[in-house]
């Protein structure tokens, strides 16, 4: 068990801590997994940045993810699981219109004030708050790769015993905690509130004057 996702990113900077002195980027994915991202960022004395993405939930079962998109037009599709439960093109799309919205809006807010950190060369460490179907992860590591990325690494502090194999596009993926009989991220954690925009945007803004990022 985790106490809130501080600790938990304490506890994975902690497994990380090789990388420090590396030419590394912080990844974090709003909204859960920048407050990780942010501890681990602190540890290993790295920028911190974001990598905006969506999970395409099922229609009537938005919680299971059918896919993800990401900024820059990234998209991934579980096509067995859509095969499967059957659902259509139209469905797809109209799931995808609303989250393309929503994708929009935080990118904007996101990078209001400074554009997104240079990757190219570097090592890309996307920090979650944890790994369920890894379709949202998929995605990052997609985007990261296509920014000029020389490596990427997935890490999260828990994800399921096939978390490896769900992320795709990682050069690794770390994962501290990985139980049988994993379901859901948030019951790992004693306080699994909401991330809100706002806090995203502090903890990025703190982490761009810390490592001298910040507009004046």
């Amino acid at each position: 068990m985790f106490r809130d996702r501080v600790d938990a990113g304490r506890r994975l900077a902690a497994r990380l801590a090789e990388m420090r002195g590396e030419s590394v980027v912080v990844l974090g994915l709003p909204r859960g997994g920048v407050p990780v991202a942010a501890e681990v960022a602190v540890e290993l004395g790295a920028p911190l940045d974001v990598i905006v993405v969506r999970k395409l939930g099922v229609p009537l079962q938005p919680e299971v993810a059918m896919g993800a998109i990401g900024e820059d037009g990234s998209r991934y599709l579980d096509q067995q699981l859509i095969e499967r439960i059957g659902i259509s093109d139209a469905q797809i799309e109209d799931v995808e219109r609303r989250e393309r919205a929503t994708l929009a809006s935080r990118v904007a807010l996101f990078r209001a004030r400074t554009d997104r950190i240079e990757l190219s060369g570097r090592t890309a460490l996307i920090v979650d708050d944890g790994i369920a179907t890894g379709a949202t992860s998929t995605v990052a590591c997609r985007i990261a790769r296509d920014l000029g990325a020389a490596r990427v690494v997935l890490a999260a502090p828990v994800g399921g015993t096939d978390a490896g194999r769900r992320v795709h596009g990682a050069d690794d993926v770390v994962c501290l905690l990985q139980p049988l009989g994993f379901q859901a991220v948030g019951a790992y954690y004693r306080d699994f509130g909401q991330t809100s925009d706002a806090e995203v945007v502090a903890l990025l803004t703190h982490a761009r004057r810390r490592t001298g990022l910040a507009e004046e």
